[in-house]
Formats: C-alpha cells, structure tokens, sequence
C-alpha cells in the first residue's frame, strides 16, 4: 500500500510540476506577440516588462499572494492571512502518505510546493494581460509598481474567494482554469490603466477615424500564439490537479481535446468574420481568434463534449472581432487587444459554464462575473490613480514619438534599422 501511495504522491507532483511549466512558457508566448504587434522602436521595452513582471509575480506571491489566496481561515470574505510559506511551506510528504487510503481519491494528493509553483505562473499571466494593453505609451517603472500591488494582493483576495474557498465558491461559482479568476481580472486591471493613461498619439483623428498602427512582426505574434496555445494544455490540463487513477486520467484527456477543440473554432471562426467584416483575411483578427477560444474554454473545459467546445470557441471567436472594433469606437486603444481577448471573452466564457455544467447557474455565474470585474477594475483604477497623481504613468510626448525602448531602456531592439527612433515603425 505504501508503495502505491508514494506512486501516486510522485506522478500527481511531477504532473503538477510539469503543468507548471508549460503555464510558465506562456510567459514567452505572451512577450513574443506583444513584441510582435507593436512597433520596432517599443519592443525591447515591452520585452522587459514581461521578463520582469514574471519575476515580480514571482516574489510577490511568495511573500504574501499565497498567504492570502490559500490561507488557513478566514470568513469567506477576508483570508485569515498566513505568511509561512516564505519561510518553508507545507512540502511534507509523510502528512501526506500517513492519510486513510479512504481518502485516495480525494485531490490533495501532491507535494504543497507543486501546487506553489502551479498558482504563481497563473498570477503572472494575469499580469501579462495588462502589459500589453498599455503599450507603447506607458513608463516602465510605473508599470513594475503596479505588477507589485496586483500580484501581491489585488489578484490573490478574488483568487481567495473562488479558488480559496471564498464566498464566491461558497455561491456556487464555476471557474475551472480561470476565465474569470485569471483572464477577466487581468483584463480588469488593463482597462482601468488604458482608461487613465489614454490613447497613443494619433491612434484617433479628430474627426472620429480610427488609424490603424501595425506591429512590427507578424511571424513573432504568430509564434507567440502558437505558444500560448501549447501552454493553455498545463494551464487547463493542470487545473484538473490529479492524475494518478484511471478517472481522473481520463478527465485530463477530454480537458486537452476540449481546449484544442476551442481554439481551432475560434481562429475560424474569427477568420471568416474577419474576412465579412473587411473582405481579406486578418492575421492580427485570426491569432486573436485562437486566444478567445482558449480564454472562453477555460471556465468549464472538462463538461463539454467536444463539438460544444468548439462551438463555445467559434462563439468567442466572434465576439473578439467586434469586442475590439467596439473599444476601438470608443476611443479605449488597446494596442493587442487584451481586453477584448481576455475581458469580453472570459465574460462569455464564464457564462457558457451552465449550458454544459449541470452545477452552474447563471445567476452565481454572474454574481462571480460581477465581483470580480467590480473588485479588480476599482482597486486597479485606485492604485492606477496613486501612481499617476505621484509618479506619473505616460512617457513625454517626445519619448513616445522617438519609441520607449530609447528613454526607459536605453537601447532599441533593432539598432539596426537606420532612422526607426521617432519614426511610424
């Protein structure tokens, strides 16, 4: 028996591990389709930031993100905070081996540090979501701050009440992988910086028209779609948490098919909208598409049969198209569409949970929909705020004409390319 407990101690742990680390890569999915779609003279500056947010995501959580998220009590509303991991948390195996056989099947059956390791990837892709949708226009330093605050504590109190055993677990919320808890609050938090930051010069004309500015790299923004995609299998698959018996085993399959399933139909689906829409094909539209699928699985990727998944995504697929021509009327510019992607789509996605989820309801679903949304965009907006009251969060109108890779970083990713700095590339 003890030798079946410690088999399924390791595989459950190396699974979790594993599933991590495919999260983690995203991190290079999200750095190489932003440096993809913005200009050549803001990429070493926007790769920065996603180098750093992970590594800030990274300590933040350790000191206090997971205290708060995973606490050892508290009244559903506020976590009873607990701070020890930082000096050595819960990794022993032998509490664990030492449990009633009864209790087998029961999820828990991993080491504490993989499940560490597992949640504090998901934090820094929340925090990936906002990078993004600033881009171009925002100080570098006043960005990092922020990343500070929502992933030591924004993001870690409406991860408690879901995934911690909060209030909103409590309701009967369903959020899987995190359309909500992940994707909306990182889209939240966007939005309210790119509302207090506005948009880049002459993204809006005066009379109304919408420019278009182009990514300097097509073929980056493709690989980083292709990545992120390959990684949302550890970050889907790897909420299933277990893996070690035949049930269990099974439900990681249909999650992997499932959330493959919701990609392909939302890079069709946004490809023939596209091609409605404007009358060509439109990459940036398409590798969108492919997000939206994902973002809009990820609430409820195990319950669907295959063909309701792709339809799930094909839905998402639609409605990112429109979501960033919407914002784009509204004057709220969004460089890669990270709002639209992960805001307007994991709204869907959360809703979908009760046609396939038989526990779901619409009315808890859209209570968690709400709180979370309301939470993450106030207390973004408040510290947003702060910062733009004290140190300021948009570069001069002269460092954003010449490119911010030059005044926060000091060097352009593409020294080469004669004449780029101040120039439309």
């Amino acid at each position: 028996m003890e030798d079946i407990l410690n088999l399924r101690y390791a595989l459950d742990t190396f699974y979790f591990l594993v599933s991590g680390a495919l999260v983690m890569w995203m991190a290079a999915g999200f750095a190489m389709l932003e440096a993809g779609l913005v200009r050549a003279k803001n990429t070493a500056e926007i790769l920065t930031k996603n180098v750093a947010l992970y590594a800030i995501a990274c300590v933040m959580y350790m000191l206090m993100g997971y205290g708060i998220m995973y606490p050892e009590g508290g009244n559903g509303v506020i976590p009873a905070l607990d701070l020890s991991f930082m000096f050595g948390g819960d990794n022993d195996a032998v509490a664990v081996l030492g449990q009633d056989p009864a209790g087998w099947y029961d999820g828990d059956y991993y080491s504490g540090m993989s499940d560490f390791f597992f949640q504090v990837v998901f934090v820094a892709t929340a925090m990936s979501i906002v990078s993004g949708a600033v881009a171009e226009r925002m100080k570098l330093w006043s960005f990092l701050m922020f990343a500070v605050v929502m992933t030591g504590f924004i993001y870690p109190m409406q991860g408690y009440w879901k995934w911690g055993g909060g209030f909103l677990d409590a309701l009967g919320f369903q959020d899987f992988a995190g359309s909500g808890v992940v994707h909306l609050a990182g889209a939240s938090a966007a939005l309210a910086g790119v509302l207090l930051l506005g948009a880049r010069k002459g993204k809006y004309g005066a009379d109304g028209a919408i420019r278009a500015i182009p990514g300097a790299n097509m073929p980056m923004a493709t690989l980083g779609t292709f990545i992120l995609w390959m990684g949302w299998f550890g970050f889907n698959g790897g909420s299933e948490l277990v893996l070690s018996n035949v049930g269990e085993a099974n439900s990681v399959a249909a999650v992997f098919v499932n959330t493959n399933a919701a990609a392909a139909g939302g890079v069709i689906a946004a490809l023939l909208t596209a091609r409605v829409i404007f009358g060509k094909a439109d990459l940036t539209m398409t590798l969108n598409g492919a997000l939206a699928g994902l973002v809009a699985i990820t609430a409820e990727p195990l319950a669907p049969s295959p063909l309701w998944a792709t339809v799930v995504g094909m839905i998402g697929g639609v409605l990112v198209v429109f979501a960033i021509l919407s914002l784009d009327k509204l004057k709220i510019d969004d460089p890669v569409g990270a709002i639209s992607v992960h805001g307007a789509v994991g709204m869907w996605g959360l809703l979908a949970v009760p046609f396939s989820n038989g526990d779901a309801t619409f009315g808890a679903q859209l209570t968690g929909l709400l709180v979370i949304f309301g939470w993450v965009f106030a207390a973004s907006f408040l510290v947003w705020l702060v910062l733009k009251a004290t140190v300021g969060i948009r570069v001069s109108e002269e460092d954003e004409y010449n490119g911010v890779d030059f005044s926060e970083c000091g060097l352009e990713a593409y020294p080469e390319f004669v004449g780029s700095r101040g120039s439309g590339i």
